[in-house]
């Protein structure tokens, strides 16, 4: 089997695994070597300067000994297997690079024999890429479950940014639907990435002369002074002992992405990048509530930069597996992304945004406007005197909008004329605001009319009305 061959069985085993993030990794040009990274730069993102660039993602091989119910490589499933040797995926990289087809490499694979031997094999193609052919651009690499620590260690020098997949949103499933794998084998090379991270970060700032008075690592990289009631990622929780798989996490996410970090991806060696990792939704019951209540927790213990959601596509009959003729709504793996968006950048918890009771995401309304329906004893607000905090969580002001208000209104008042001037999203945030006292005309006074026409307006868009459309026929879209 030639290269190119290859190569079309195992991109298209690769299609299923979530990598479409900015990098995260910043890397000049060097002397003698192949290649740049971007902050912006991978996988159909936008470099700072208006560049779309992609990544090379391919497995290694896709002859996996493990028996994962949901994977089309599941070692039971009769597909084509093929495998790739540590140099020809390197050269087929630079080769791609040098076409201007790709500026990166996402490297994920089967499990070839055992973890070790499959990891082995990856970093055999790392250090050709990178010492052999001196390749500068960008790796996302996958971490196997039960790699051992020292491979996983080589693995983060040679790689900008280490994931390893959950996959399932508990125990339970992942016993149940991947015999091969058990939850330790999840969590612990995400600890020891977070560990070894958190300990290059305690040592350049160290060697910057701030050790003294900046925030270490020894403290949770999610503290922040100055935050009422904000516990951050550390605390009891750092306490020895094995992570439940479903700790709750606590404190608001404000803290964590209105700020910046205090040793960026330059003068990294480990996985400059930081890591992530990817949650299978709808292969297995558990509902939004536990799903996002287990990504606060990842964000929380390993100091995550995403996790990913996936829907599950139904490709395989198995009894432990939702029926093929009932694909799960790709609206539900954006509606999670809306979430998760809301929890890291507006400081909300999940359980403002589901509950026990309530378990699901309205797949009509977006998030937010969900809260803010549910919550409607607490607009208006006045755009003139409140926090930033309150403004961003009014539908239709984000973090930019919210920062021009606050701007603008130090200047002198601002009318709803102004807040379009602005570029806020005036068709949802009108019946949630007031300017000097005074609520926009087109917005009614009763609440309950509010939520009648905020509903109809929302179920009836345009966005709603085409993923209506796609989930009618979306089998056809794989």
């Amino acid at each position: 089997m030639d290269t190119l061959d290859k190569l079309a069985i195992l991109a298209e085993a690769a299609r299923y695994d979530a990598a479409c993030t900015s990098s995260g990794a910043s890397r000049a040009p060097r002397a003698g070597a192949l290649g740049t990274a971007q902050p912006a730069g991978c996988c159909h993102a936008f470099t700072p300067d208006g560049r779309c660039v992609t990544l090379l993602k391919v497995l290694m091989s896709n002859a996996c000994s493990h028996d994962c119910a949901y994977c089309v490589s599941r070692s039971s499933a009769s597909c084509a297997r093929a495998t790739f040797s540590p140099r020809e995926l390197a050269e087929l990289t630079v080769d791609f690079y040098r076409r201007n087809y790709v500026e990166g490499l996402f490297l994920s694979s089967g499990v070839l024999g055992t973890p070790d031997a499959t990891t082995e094999r990856m970093l055999a193609c790392l250090r050709i890429l990178r010492n052999d052919l001196r390749f500068n651009g960008y790796v996302h690499a996958k971490v196997i479950p039960g790699t051992s620590p020292e491979l996983v260690g080589e693995l983060g020098v040679l790689a900008d940014r280490l994931s390893v997949n959950i996959e399932l949103p508990s125990a339970a499933s992942l016993e149940s639907l991947c015999p091969q794998k058990r939850r330790d084998e999840v969590l612990r090379p995400m600890a020891q990435i977070r560990a070894r991270r958190a300990d290059e970060e305690r040592r350049l700032l160290e060697e910057r002369g701030r050790g003294a008075g900046a925030r270490l690592p020894g403290r949770a990289p999610g503290d922040q002074p100055g935050l009422p009631g904000h516990a951050g990622r550390g605390g009891a929780r750092r306490a020895r002992g094995p992570m439940p798989l479903l700790a709750a996490g606590s404190g608001s996410a404000l803290g964590l992405t209105l700020r910046r970090r205090p040793v960026g991806p330059r003068g990294r060696s480990f996985a400059p990048a930081g890591q992530s990792t990817q949650l299978i939704v709808g292969a297995t019951p558990e509902d939004d509530n536990r799903v996002l209540t287990l990504s606060k927790a990842l964000y929380d213990r390993f100091d995550l930069r995403r996790v990913f959601f996936s829907a599950y596509m139904p490709m395989l009959d198995d009894a432990r597996l939702p029926d093929r003729g009932s694909p799960v709504p790709l609206r539900r793996e954006h509606r999670l992304y809306q979430a998760d968006w809301l929890m890291r950048y507006y400081g909300f918890e999940p359980s403002e945004l589901v509950t026990p009771e309530e378990p699901w995401l309205d797949l009509d309304l977006d998030p937010k406007l969900a809260w803010a329906l549910r919550n409607l004893d607490r607009f208006p607000v006045e755009v003139m005197d409140a926090p930033l905090e309150l403004l961003l969580r009014v539908p239709g002001v984000g973090p930019v909008g919210a920062r021009r208000i606050v701007a603008a209104r130090a200047r002198g008042p601002v009318t709803f004329d102004d807040l379009r001037a602005l570029r806020v999203t005036l068709g949802r945030a009108r019946h949630f605001l007031t300017c000097g006292g005074r609520r926009d005309d087109q917005s009614p006074l009763d609440a309950e009319l509010i939520r009648e026409r905020v509903t109809s307006d929302a179920r009836s868009g345009a966005y709603n009305r085409r993923r209506r459309e796609l989930e009618g026929g979306q089998l056809r879209l794989f």
